[in-house]
């Protein structure tokens, strides 16, 4: 079998730059602004991951209502679940699911990002 790994993900929207803006300013993400083939490309990195932001167009469906089908959210951890979540608040993230236990070890929230991209935070205790 051959080894896979994380290649990227993408994201459309209808206004790339403001969704480049919110995943720099909430969460750090690296802002990389290139040309491909004529056309301005805008790519983020951000913990490891390449994120593709293209541009939605007449024929782009709208996101479906969460929980859904497919994928579903974003996954990134946190060292400090709280201090994310207020240094987020601060910030003006709109959250959809406060802290919470999930299990022991496992603590996890969820907030809104563009075009309403699930994001959850979470914080593994160290085994």
């Amino acid at each position: 079998m051959p080894g896979y790994t994380f290649e990227h993900i993408h994201l459309r929207s209808p206004d790339v730059e403001a969704t480049a803006r919110f995943y720099e300013r909430m969460f750090g993400a690296e802002v990389i602004r290139s040309t491909v083939a004529g056309a301005p490309r805008v790519d983020l990195k951000l913990g490891g991951m390449d994120i593709f932001i293209a541009a939605a167009n007449a024929d782009t469906a709208a996101a479906p209502g969460h929980p859904h089908l497919g994928l579903d959210h974003i996954g990134l951890a946190v060292p400090d679940l709280a201090a994310a979540i207020a240094e987020l608040k601060a910030k003006g993230a709109e959250f959809t699911m406060e802290a919470t236990n999930l299990r022991p070890g496992l603590r996890i929230a969820f907030l809104r990002g563009p075009e309403g991209v699930s994001i959850e935070l979470l914080q593994r205790d160290p085994a």
